[in-house]
């Protein structure tokens, strides 16, 4: 039932470079009309660094690995009401006939089934602060630990439980890479307190590092690599701050739990935080399409013919 579109299949036979984009950024995770600007944003960058984009998401029962025109402005439009696509979530969807937008869970599953070794996103999920009672955990760590994909992001949104979640990555034998840094990101912030266990400084590190991950370790997982929101666009620590209690306090307020917490927080930083939460989520979500595109064009070149 997979859809390859024609130019991502064509790259792949070739063993061109092709990067994996999620769509629940586009559906759940921006203000409607910048989501669909920002999606020809995120293609064209991924292009200019020499590869070719592979937008996924699910729709009428069938998932998707790169969409057309209208099919962006199907994912961009509220009105489509899609729904958010994890890996456990993709059978029932698919079985259904329904629509939906992939996290980075689901996106990692269908960009490997389609043969995708590099996939960027904004930020990973991880351990709640309160998972000790909630027992909530992200699936992106489960499916990062047992799918042989390349994660390019800014680590995990400083609401998590940063240290917690950099723990489970080392349990589930997950390389994390920082690049150009020795600090692991948290989203809007540069550096959420943690070190990362090893540094690359250039795409070409990274791709040797993921080489020979999945030829040292057969069945091996994937490989996370975070970089940075750019310096230009970090939020400011004292705004950022005061916005997560107050975005909490909301949370506990209207009883939102799970999967809907992200959406409800970020959304109060977009709406208090005078377009500075916005602008750090588009400048980071490109500089990670960029690199990972960079970092795809050197795994190609390393194929064999």
């Amino acid at each position: 039932m997979l859809r390859v579109a024609d130019e991502v299949t064509r790259a792949l036979a070739e063993g061109r470079p092709v990067v994996a984009l999620e769509s629940t950024l586009l559906a759940h995770g921006l203000p409607a009309g910048r989501n669909r600007e920002v999606a020809d944003e995120l293609e064209r960058a991924v292009r200019e660094a020499g590869a070719v984009p592979a937008t996924i998401a699910v729709l009428d029962g069938a998932p998707r690995v790169g969409l057309s025109a209208e099919e962006l402005d199907r994912v961009c439009d509220r009105r489509s009401g899609l729904a958010k696509l994890s890996r456990r979530d993709l059978g029932p969807a698919l079985a259904l006939g329904r629509s939906g937008a992939t996290t980075v869970a689901g996106t990692a599953a269908l960009a490997h089934a389609a043969g995708i070794g590099v996939f960027a996103t904004g930020g990973l999920g991880g351990v709640h602060r309160d998972a000790a009672v909630t027992w909530d955990i992200s699936a992106d760590l489960d499916v990062v630990a047992d799918t042989p994909v390349l994660v390019v992001c800014s680590g995990v949104k400083s609401v998590l439980d940063v240290p917690a979640t950099l723990e489970a990555l080392e349990t589930r034998s997950v390389p994390v890479l920082g690049y150009r840094t020795d600090r692991f990101p948290a989203f809007y912030l540069r550096d959420s307190g943690m070190e990362v266990p090893w540094r690359v400084d250039t795409p070409a590190e990274a791709a040797a590092v993921v080489a020979a991950h999945r030829s040292s370790v057969p069945g091996s997982a994937g490989v996370l690599l975070v970089n940075p929101v750019p310096p230009e666009h970090e939020m400011d620590r004292a705004t950022h701050d005061r916005l997560l209690a107050e975005g909490e306090n909301v949370v506990r307020e209207r009883g939102v739990r799970g999967k809907a917490v992200t959406p409800v927080l970020l959304a109060h930083f977009h709406e208090r935080s005078e377009g500075a939460s916005l602008a750090a989520n588009v400048a980071l979500v490109l500089a990670n399409a960029k690199l990972a595109a960079e970092v795809a064009v050197v795994l190609a070149e390393r194929r064999p013919a």
